[in-house]
């Protein structure tokens, strides 16, 4: 595995976890958004994440609706 280049800074260092924090939020925002209006249920949603499907629905839910999202009901 190839080391990871950190800056010699620490406020530096830290600043830039900061900014890759926010754009992977940002990433993971727009793919579910996409997601869900492709049809895809939160199960789904949730295995590609690598997470559960309530902490997916806890933490992108109220967004999406915001959005005019329509989101699927469970079966």
């Amino acid at each position: 595995m190839p080391e990871i280049p950190v800056p010699q800074e620490p406020a530096d260092a830290l600043a830039a976890v900061a900014a890759l924090r926010r754009l992977a939020d940002q990433l993971e925002d727009a793919a579910v958004e996409q997601a869900m209006r492709a049809g895809w249920s939160w199960p789904l949603v949730a295995e590609a994440l690598g997470v559960t499907r309530q902490a997916v629905h806890k933490k992108h839910a109220k967004r999406l609706i915001a959005a005019g999202v329509t989101l699927r009901r469970r079966q």
